[in-house]
C-alpha cells in the first residue's frame, strides 16, 4: 500500500472536507464551531463579497511572492508558518485563503478547518479578478 506524503494527505483532507461539508455561503461574521468547521471553495466574486462583509483574507505564499504583488487588505502568513500563527487569525470571521496556484491554499484550508475556522479557499491569486 502506498503511503501519502504530508502534502498529499493535507490535499486529500481539504478535498474530503469540501465534499462532506455543506457549501452554503456563510456570512463573514458567523462564528466557527470546532465540531462543525466549514471548508469550501469560492470564486473571485464570492471572495470579494465575503471580504467586503469583513472576512479575513490570508495569503499563504512566501514573502518574496507577496512582495511581487498581493491582494490589497490581505494578511501574509506563509503556509509553513500557519500552524504557529493561528492566534493572529480572528476566529469570529470567515477566512478566505489564497496562494499562487491553489495547492498551498488547499493545505491552509485543511489546517484552518481542522482548527475550527470557517474557511473559503479561493485557490490561486489569479482567481481574485478572474
Amino acid at each position: 500500500m502506498k503511503r501519502l506524503t504530508p502534502f498529499a494527505f493535507a490535499f486529500f483532507l481539504a478535498a474530503a472536507s469540501s465534499s462532506l461539508v455543506g457549501c452554503d455561503s456563510a456570512s463573514a461574521g458567523s462564528s466557527p464551531q470546532a465540531s462543525s468547521a466549514q471548508v469550501s471553495g469560492i470564486d473571485g466574486p464570492g471572495a470579494h463579497a465575503l471580504v467586503a462583509q469583513g472576512a479575513t483574507l490570508v495569503d499563504v505564499r512566501t514573502p518574496g511572492e507577496w512582495q511581487s504583488g498581493h491582494i490589497e487588505g490581505a494578511v501574509l502568513i506563509p503556509i509553513d508558518e500557519l500552524g504557529g500563527r493561528l492566534a493572529e487569525i480572528p476566529r469570529d470571521r470567515t477566512v478566505v485563503v489564497y496562494c499562487a496556484s491553489g495547492a498551498r491554499s488547499a493545505r491552509a484550508a485543511a489546517v484552518l478547518g481542522a482548527a475550527g475556522y470557517t474557511v473559503r479557499d479561493l485557490g490561486g491569486i489569479s482567481r481574485w479578478n478572474g
